[in-house]
């Protein structure tokens, strides 16, 4: 890294891990920069995006990694003012979901590998394992990613909406999914409404999640220091709980704050993905 590189470097890192967390710089590019000035926005301009906006960032979603190239996802453009408003309902009522000029579902999906395997009159014997499943559930979140490093290198904002889940058959019935075909999450994207383009949310210290060797589970310290800032950030941002400590004994600690997902597994046998 280059003299002129280390101030925005320390920067970026002080803004995702906090004053005195930071950890060691390193080389540096604007790629990297960009990365670490993720943030997630939940309030857009309803305004239209370039043509062609929306091809590209499935390009670049296309261009993800993906197990043995067996590209078992898919993503459904919402446009629809009425299913998106279903859709904000099943998320909780969020509204950036009918706000934003682009909403996309993705999908894990093994339809389209059942189709071809019928075409060919054989079966696929290792289809109806959780294996499939967990798979095209991490093929659909790397194209995702893929897709939101795009959006956000054209100065695009994004917000992903798990909350979908909450009851991922009703939101097939929506989009028409044929059996083997399951919603993972939504992703909103657009330009950020004036005064909502967020802030860069602090993460644990490295040290909490980069284990050299060995797994060290003595991460207490790490906590310790960690929600403090994290109970800065919410206190800025009006979020309650506070400190992450807090948060997530409350998003996991009762079964109300699964909305739904604990009965997931059932969903998606019924989905077509039976979980063996």
């Amino acid at each position: 890294m280059d003299g002129t590189q280390m101030p925005a470097a320390t920067a970026a890192l002080t803004a995702r891990y906090g004053a005195g967390a930071e950890p060691k710089a390193g080389p540096w590019n604007d790629t990297i920069a960009l990365l670490l000035s993720h943030r997630s926005v939940r309030g857009f301009k309803a305004d239209a995006l370039p043509a062609g906006t929306l091809e590209t960032l499935v390009a670049a979603a296309q261009s993800a990694a993906t197990s043995s190239n067996l590209q078992t996802w898919s993503v459904v453009a919402v446009d629809d003012p009425a299913v998106r408003a279903e859709l904000a309902a099943i998320a909780g009522n969020q509204k950036h979901i009918e706000q934003c000029p682009i909403f996309l579902v993705f999908l894990a999906d093994v339809s389209r590998n059942q189709r071809l395997a019928a075409e060919a009159g054989t079966e696929l014997a290792g289809m109806p394992f959780l294996e499939s499943f967990l798979v095209a559930a991490i093929d659909a979140a790397l194209a995702a990613q893929n897709a939101v490093v795009a959006a956000e290198s054209l100065g695009l904002s994004t917000v992903y909406i798990g909350a979908l889940r909450n009851d991922v058959q009703r939101v097939a019935g929506l989009l028409g999914l044929p059996g083997g075909a399951a919603p993972v999450f939504g992703l909103c994207v657009g330009h950020a409404l004036p005064g909502r383009e967020g802030e860069v949310k602090p993460r644990l210290p490295q040290d909490a999640v980069l284990h050299r060797e060995r797994y060290d589970a003595n991460d207490a310290g790490h906590r310790a220091a960690y929600d403090p800032r994290m109970a800065d950030f919410s206190a800025r941002h009006e979020m309650g709980p506070t400190t992450w400590t807090q948060r997530v004994i409350a998003r996991l600690g009762t079964m109300k704050a699964l909305n739904g997902r604990d009965r997931l597994k059932d969903a998606l046998v019924a989905l077509g993905f039976p979980l063996r």
